[in-house]
């Protein structure tokens, strides 16, 4: 499974067709990891609007779905952000909707 770029999506889930193939940040993108594994590993990654993520006392949480969803410590990428949008790696599981990876915008 391929990772999904920062297209025009918003808060929504979508897979590489193959169309960012071409891209300069697809290996950075490809190569993405948390503490909890490879972020493009089972899932793909989507770009969060700005009123779908917040920080608050130094944790995360994403609206996805219509729904607020904390981010795991541990999902929390900490290089600097080359897209530069917010990005969530979400994985669908029998419990709802769980965080791979997310990673800050550039709050530019």
């Amino acid at each position: 499974m391929l990772c999904t770029q920062t297209a025009a999506v918003q808060s929504t889930f979508a897979r590489d067709d193959g169309r960012y193939a071409d891209s300069p940040l697809k290996p950075w993108f490809d190569s993405l990891r948390s503490h909890l594994g490879p972020c493009c590993s089972d899932a793909d990654g989507v770009a969060v609007a700005d009123p779908d993520w917040e920080s608050h006392q130094g944790h995360y949480r994403v609206r996805l779905d219509g729904q607020w969803i904390e981010v795991p410590d541990d999902a929390v990428i900490t290089e600097p952000n080359r897209a530069g949008r917010t990005m969530v790696w979400p994985v669908r599981t029998a419990f709802g909707i769980a965080i791979r990876c997310f990673m800050p915008g550039s709050m530019i």
